[in-house]
């Protein structure tokens, strides 16, 4: 079977119409996915995406499109034999990499175009991308990862010897997962733009559902900051975990002076309290805001950065980006970093399409790389599943395993046709309506 083309699509759904999405940093966001389709002279199709909020994505489906030629006209049995080779190659193409390297829109591209080779990898043996990974042993689950700038810190056969360890415990914790699910938070009642009234009614629906805990935005005023996160407090009580988050609003020292202003409503974590790259910049605010943790790596570009982060102590609490990274492989690159360090992973998933990923990276990591879901929880939104063709199975405030080929990030034919932009029904409506 042969990839016989590349087909993108930018499309964008109207969140900003009511505030879905909203922080002190994006006030109005648009979620929107650029989309890659794999087409083969076989059976089966890959589908990828990578998330942006509105204007932008038209740049990610440019570099999809730039590197194309990479993946059109392979031969997947060559391709899927050696996928480490295959990420290496696709991510260190000798032009496309100054436009790099590992970070920025080239990288959330190439991400789209990884992840629709997985899933139609995925596709060909009938499994779920989460269960073809637990089924590869510790040699291939380490030659998957580009170990050129990380071995400083962790060898692969450190990496290699903690997977075996776990290998012949795989199958119980599978058959865990598939009955007790994954747990989950959600951030669905806490963006910024939301009323007061807004907040507690949504507050209390998830700890009914049965959340573990609930994420607010902050950082655009801190007195009304306090006063949502005391409404907050008040409505979910003593026993459900509050986290916040500031989505890189402040430098460092306000980060500090406003993270202790918030102290008393007892928060779990910080979430991205200053810039991304600032990597010492986060060591200091974790040193100074401790007890509470600080979380980031929504932003974080690339495995190297999260490195980096674990060498200084940064984070107490890991939070990978299925389409930031590039990808499949480099995910389980930095699982493999995280449970060296023995730092928790919380993915993200606050944006179109990646409660479907992180449902197979969470249940991936706990099953092989981790082994456990101590001090851990997948983010969950409720927004926009319905456009996907495989509905995500979200319950009881847990994540419960899919079983279905793939990845989980197929877009409905009908959800492209009408938001796909600017020529989509949606769009071209809102057009003649101006």
């Amino acid at each position: 079977m042969r990839i016989t083309g590349i087909t993108t699509h930018d499309v964008r759904f109207p969140t900003s119409l009511h505030a879905d999405g909203s922080d002190a940093m994006h006030p109005d966001p648009d979620y929107s996915a650029a989309s890659a389709i794999l087409h083969t002279d076989g059976e089966h199709e890959g589908h990828g995406l990578t998330f942006t909020i509105g204007r932008g994505n038209e740049l990610c489906v440019a570099a999809i499109e730039s590197l194309a030629p990479l993946v059109v006209g392979r031969d997947t049995d060559d391709l899927f034999s050696d996928l480490g080779a295959f990420w290496k190659m696709l991510t260190n193409d000798s032009q496309l990499r100054w436009v790099g390297p590992d970070k920025g829109v080239i990288h959330l591209g190439a991400a789209a175009i990884v992840n629709a080779v997985w899933d139609l990898f995925a596709r060909t043996q009938d499994s779920a991308v989460w269960q073809l990974l637990c089924r590869l042993d510790a040699a291939e689950i380490v030659g998957l990862v580009d170990w050129t700038y990380l071995r400083d810190y962790l060898d692969p056969a450190q990496a290699r010897e903690r997977l075996e360890e776990l290998a012949p415990t795989r199958a119980a914790r599978v058959d865990d997962l598939v009955r007790f699910g994954y747990p989950a938070y959600t951030t669905t009642p806490g963006w910024l733009g939301y009323s007061d009234e807004r907040l507690v009614d949504l507050s209390r629906q998830a700890v009914a559902d049965g959340y573990a805990g609930i994420k607010y935005k902050v950082g655009a005023n801190l007195e009304r900051d306090r006063h949502r996160l005391r409404l907050a407090r008040e409505t979910i009580g003593a026993d459900v975990l509050l986290m916040a988050d500031a989505n890189q609003r402040w430098g460092v020292a306000d980060a500090i002076e406003w993270v202790r202003a918030l102290a008393e409503y007892d928060l779990f974590w910080i979430e991205e309290p200053t810039h991304p790259d600032d990597v010492l910049g986060h060591a200091a605010i974790a040193g100074a805001v401790a007890p509470i943790r600080v979380a980031t790596g929504e932003m974080a570009a690339s495995q190297l950065v999260f490195k980096q982060y674990l060498q200084a102590g940064a984070l107490g609490v890991l939070q990978l980006d299925a389409c930031r990274l590039a990808g499949v492989n480099e995910v389980i690159g930095t699982l493999l970093l995280a449970a060296h360090a023995g730092v928790p992973v919380c993915p993200h998933a606050g944006g179109v399409g990646l409660c479907q990923y992180v449902q197979h990276v969470a249940a991936f990591d706990v099953v092989a790389v981790s082994g456990t879901t101590a001090q851990r929880m997948t983010e969950s939104a409720d927004h926009l599943h319905e456009h996907f063709v495989e509905a995500i199975d979200l319950h009881g405030g847990r994540y419960w395993p899919s079983s279905a080929p793939g990845y989980s990030v197929e877009l409905r034919a009908d959800s492209i046709e009408e938001f796909a932009f600017p020529t989509g029904r949606y769009w071209r409506a809102l057009e003649r309506s101006r």
